[in-house]
C-alpha cells in the first residue's frame, strides 16, 4: 500500500513515514499543500494523511480540490486544534476521517486500516492505456495474453506515466514521486528506466510508445485503436 503523508513538521513527518514503513507501507513525504495536491492528484496513492495548517495551501483546500478533480482516495486529517468546528469543515471538505494531535501510533495505524478496507470495493486494482494493462497489485503489464513484471522503479515511473496519460511529466517531477524530494537521483536514473521501460513495451509488441519533449520530460504515446 502507498501512502502520502503532507505534514510541515519534518520530524513529525519522518515519523509517520517510519511508522508506515514498519508496517511495510510505502510512503511519501512533502511539506506543503501544493506539493500535496500535486502529488495527490496523481492518483497514486491509497491513503493520504494530511495536516490541516500547511503552507501555500492548508489542508482544507488540499482536501477540496482533490475531491472537486474526482480524486476518491481516501484522506485522513490532522490537526493541532481540538474542536468541533474544526473536525466538520475537515469532513465538509472532503476529509474521510480526522485525528488530533498528539495521537497514538496504534490508533493512527487502526484508522489508516479501516479506511483503506472501506474504501477496498471502489479503489481502482488496474491502470490501461491503449493496449496495455497495469496490474497495481502484483506489478505486471499486459497486453493481451502477454505479461511482464515490472521493477519497483519501472512500476512507479509507468504508473505516473498512466495516471496522467495526456500530460507531459517533467523528469523533475519523475524524480521527486519516484525518488523522493530529498533523493540525490538525477536525470540519466529518469532516461536510464525509461529505456527499460520502451524495451518492455516492445516486448510486449505494444502500440502505446513513452514519447520524450527534448529538456521537458516524457508523455505516454497511445493509438487510436
Amino acid at each position: 500500500m502507498r501512502i502520502l503523508i503532507v505534514e510541515d513538521e519534518r520530524r513529525l513527518a519522518e515519523a509517520l513515514g517510519q511508522i508506515m514503513e514498519e508496517q511495510r507501507y510505502q510512503a511519501d513525504l512533502v511539506y506543503d499543500g501544493a506539493d500535496g495536491l500535486d502529488y495527490g492528484l496523481t492518483g497514486q496513492y491509497d491513503m493520504i494523511v494530511l495536516d490541516v495548517m500547511l503552507p501555500k495551501l492548508d489542508g482544507f483546500e488540499v482536501a477540496r480540490r482533490l475531491r472537486c478533480a474526482h480524486v476518491s482516495t481516501p484522506i485522513l486529517m490532522l490537526t493541532a486544534r481540538d474542536e468541533v468546528p474544526d473536525k466538520i469543515a475537515g469532513l465538509d471538505h472532503g476529509a474521510d476521517d480526522y485525528m488530533t494531535k498528539p495521537f497514538d501510533a496504534g490508533e493512527l495505524l487502526a484508522r489508516v486500516r479501516a479506511l483503506t478496507r472501506r474504501q477496498g470495493e471502489v479503489l481502482t486494482e488496474q491502470l490501461s492505456a491503449g493496449d496495455l494493462t497495469l496490474d497495481l497489485t502484483s506489478r505486471s503489464l499486459r497486453r493481451g495474453d502477454k505479461s511482464v513484471r515490472l521493477g519497483f522503479k519501472e512500476y512507479d515511473v509507468l504508473r505516473l506515466l498512466m495516471s496522467t496519460p495526456k500530460a507531459v511529466v517533467p523528469k523533475e517531477d519523475i524524480i521527486a514521486k519516484v525518488w523522493g524530494l530529498d533523493s540525490e537521483a538525477e536525470d540519466n536514473n529518469v532516461e536510464a528506466y525509461i529505456s527499460f521501460l520502451r524495451k518492455k513495451l516492445a516486448f510486449l509488441g505494444s502500440r502505446v510508445s513513452i514519447g520524450t519533449v527534448r529538456k521537458v520530460g516524457y508523455h505516454l504515446e497511445v493509438p487510436v485503436l
